[in-house]
C-alpha cells in the first residue's frame, strides 16, 4: 500500500506543477490532498492497529476481518476522494463520493471490534 501513496504523492506533485487546470478547480484540489492525506494516515494507523489484532480476545473471523477491514480503509477512503472529482471541470464530487462513507464505516466497525476484543483480553488477564 506504501507504493500507492508515492504514487499519489507524486501524482498530486505533477499536477500542481504541470496541469494548470488543477490549480483553477479549488475543490478538486481540496480533494485531491484530502485523499493524499488520508491514504498516509490511514496506512500508518494499520500499521499501529494491526500490530494489536493477535492480542485481541476475538474469534478467528472478526481477527480476520479487522486485518482486512482497516486496512481496505486505507484504499477506499482515498479513492473516493480522487475518483470523485477526476474529471478536471468537476465543480461537485460525483457519486463515487460514497466509498468515502463506506471506508469510515468499516474502519469504525473494525476499530470498535479491535478495541472490544484488547478490553476483553485485558479482562481475562485480570481474572486470572
Amino acid at each position: 500500500m506504501f507504493p500507492t501513496v508515492i504514487y499519489g504523492g507524486v501524482t498530486l506533485l505533477t499536477l500542481l506543477v504541470h496541469d494548470p487546470r488543477y490549480m483553477e478547480n479549488p475543490l478538486r484540489q481540496n480533494l485531491w490532498r484530502a485523499g493524499h492525506a488520508h491514504a498516509g494516515v490511514l496506512l500508518v494507523l494499520s500499521l499501529i492497529a494491526l500490530r494489536y489484532v493477535d492480542e485481541a480476545r476475538l474469534p478467528g473471523r472478526l481477527k480476520a476481518f479487522v486485518r482486512s477491514a482497516i486496512p481496505a480503509t486505507a484504499i477506499l477512503l482515498p479513492v473516493a476522494f480522487f475518483l470523485s472529482v477526476s474529471r478536471p471541470d468537476a465543480t461537485e464530487p460525483n457519486t463515487l463520493m460514497n466509498l468515502a462513507y463506506v471506508g469510515a464505516a468499516l474502519f469504525a466497525t473494525a476499530l470498535v471490534l479491535l478495541g472490544v476484543g484488547l478490553v476483553r483480553k485485558q479482562h481475562s488477564n485480570l481474572d486470572n
